[in-house]
């Protein structure tokens, strides 16, 4: 029930590891998962991992009801506690045919003021847990699916930016986007 210091790229803790959720239904773990929602929400972010905010578990919150100021153009995503995650890519006609991914542009809370795009299966399952210990699963595509990858990443110690190709479509939010209305940039 705190908005909490997000962590900024160059800080070592962003690169660790994080542990799985061994105990659900905790005060401690109703508390983070609070803290990452407020913080997301103060932040405008579409997404927030732990260790984002300095805690290494697996722990991801993701998803905007509304219109989201930072990324204007996405659809909505529900709002979604998501613990010990898994991924699996999916090809986008739900056979076992080729895993298709998608090029969009990425921004991040921990590395601010700058944007890039980056590639991301297009259409995925994942599976894991709420708060509660309560199984979930779903398959997505599109900005759906980018989100939960980027904020998985996290989890493995990635940045976005080390997923970008071509770092000529990589730069400042503000030149590259100059109309988007952001009140706390990436």
């Amino acid at each position: 029930m705190a908005v909490r210091e997000i962590l900024k790229m160059g800080d070592s803790r962003l690169l660790r590891q994080a542990q799985p959720v061994k105990a659900f239904d905790t005060d401690e773990l109703h508390l983070l998962v609070s803290d990452l929602i407020d913080t997301m929400l103060s932040a405008q972010g579409a997404g927030l991992a732990a260790p984002q905010i300095g805690v290494d578990l697996q722990v991801v919150i993701f998803g905007t009801n509304e219109r989201n100021p930072r990324y204007p153009d996405a659809p909505p995503v529900p709002r979604t506690v998501l613990i010990n995650p898994a991924i699996t890519p999916l090809a986008v006609d739900g056979s076992t045919g080729v895993i298709a991914e998608l090029e969009d542009w990425e921004g991040c809370l921990s590395v601010p003021g700058l944007r890039g795009v980056v590639s991301r299966f297009a259409r995925i399952y994942y599976s894991g847990f709420d708060q509660y210990g309560d199984p979930l699963e779903r398959t997505v595509d599109g900005f759906h699916a980018r989100v939960v990858q980027h904020e998985c990443d996290h989890l493995q110690g990635m940045l976005y930016l080390m997923r970008i190709r071509d770092f000529r479509r990589f730069g400042f939010t503000s030149v590259l986007f100059p109309g988007l209305d952001v009140a706390q940039d990436d």
